[in-house]
């Protein structure tokens, strides 16, 4: 610990952390158009370009800083301390490999954090400062974040980040098919990451932090394979899924976010089922439970009923998973995949109940398909075709659900209540 030179600190530049504060809303959407999805070309030495936050363990008191890059012989170590504060601290970075390339990935975890708080770092020997927030203690703290998924790399996907960092946002969840590397291409990766760190800064110039759960395009051939099948997905986020491909994010005694594999490497039934409601009936005092992820239960565009000995689309999660979401409560459930935008009833069994479990997607961050109607899907209570996230503004125990498509426009809005009493104090 040391005390910090705050003019060096503090007068590094913060150009280049996003070109997003710079454009109105129509002038991003043309500017993320115009970028198009061109890869990665030419030699890559060390850049905080694919630099990126996400967590391992409690959001109000931790954050993980990543980066892809040559590995270098100089110290990479962070440096950190809160907003206007007169303390350094210096936390070291480890290296391991991304897989299948030369490169490594660069990773810091800060612990010790205090909730609800700014602070700023900078990688040793770089001149550019970041700024970040933990997230907040309690309940009685108003947040909100975004979730959605099906991003890619595209103009689509960029002013849809664009659009999900001028909401504000505490953090971001990508419930699967992050960038569309299909577990082969580490480029396709790399600038997905890319796009993340460029545009997803919010209006005070602090990095977005990233949840992510497992997708059909992260893995070599999209199901039933081993974890190898996903070098990269694994290489960025195993600090979260050490041993599983699921798990669940505790942010504090009011908050956790369930995070599922959809049988991508983890089969629905068994372990993971078993896994599930062990976890639900353990969190049963939480104000917020709720769950992500890829393949949804109620789907909005593919067959939920099966053909010729093939399951419907969604079929094991409705057998094994949503009796427990109900048993237990669930507040919400976030599923994608397959490409629109979705707001079901609050449903028990598949229909309307107003004590049921409410279900949003459907995976249009950055890619598209016509949905199917209410009529045609009773379940449905809302549908679009429109690139869209979801904003989820928190205020004790009430939550707002906006839908947002790409060009700002609100698509829906859904009000709901915890079911179970909040922990206050």
């Amino acid at each position: 610990m040391s005390v910090l030179n705050r003019r060096s600190f503090l007068g590094t530049s913060l150009a280049g952390l996003s070109t997003a504060a710079y454009f109105g809303t129509e002038a991003w959407i043309r500017h993320a158009k115009s970028e198009g999805s061109q890869p990665p070309t030419g030699p890559r030495e060390f850049s905080p370009s694919t630099l990126f936050l996400t967590w391992q363990r409690d959001p109000t008191t931790t954050m993980t800083i990543q980066w892809v890059a040559a590995e270098t012989p100089t110290d990479k170590s962070i440096h950190y301390q809160t907003l206007g504060g007169s303390v350094l601290e210096v936390a070291p970075t480890t290296t391991r490999p991304f897989q299948n390339t030369d490169l490594k990935v660069h990773r810091c975890e800060l612990t010790g954090l205090t909730p609800g708080t700014e602070y700023q770092f900078q990688v040793a020997g770089l001149s550019t400062a970041y700024r970040f927030r933990t997230m907040p203690a309690k309940i009685t703290n108003t947040f909100q974040w975004v979730s959605g998924g099906d991003s890619g790399i595209d103009g689509h996907a960029i002013a849809t980040n664009m659009n999900a960092a001028r909401q504000d946002p505490q953090f971001v969840l990508i419930a699967g098919d992050l960038a569309y590397d299909n577990g082969k291409s580490p480029e396709t990766f790399l600038k997905f990451l890319e796009n993340y760190n460029r545009y997803m800064v919010d209006s005070q110039r602090r990095l977005i932090p990233m949840v992510a759960t497992l997708g059909n395009h992260e893995v070599d051939g999209g199901y039933k394979k081993p974890r190898t099948a996903a070098p990269q997905f694994f290489s960025m986020f195993d600090g979260f899924y050490q041993d599983t491909t699921y798990g669940v994010l505790d942010f504090g005694d009011y908050l956790s976010l369930v995070l599922l594999d959809t049988d991508h490497i983890s089969p629905i039934a068994g372990e993971q089922t078993s896994w599930l409601e062990r976890t639900l009936a353990a969190r049963q005092d939480r104000p917020h439970l709720i769950v992500a992820g890829h393949v949804p239960a109620y789907p909005s565009f593919r067959d939920p009923a099966g053909k010729d000995d093939n399951l419907g689309t969604g079929e094991e999660n409705r057998k094994y998973w949503c009796p427990l979401f109900e048993k237990y409560q669930v507040d919400l459930v976030l599923e994608h995949h397959d490409h629109t935008f979705k707001r079901t009833h609050p449903l028990t069994n598949g229909l309307y109940d107003k004590h049921g479990v409410l279900y949003l997607g459907d995976g249009s961050w950055g890619k598209i398909r016509p949905p199917k109607t209410p009529e045609q899907r009773p379940y449905l209570a809302a549908v679009n075709e429109c690139y869209h996230m979801t904003v989820h503004r928190f205020e004790g125990e009430q939550r707002f659900h906006t839908a947002i498509e790409e060009s700002g426009k609100v698509a829906d809005v859904c009000m709901t209540v915890s079911k179970r009493p909040s922990r206050r104090g």
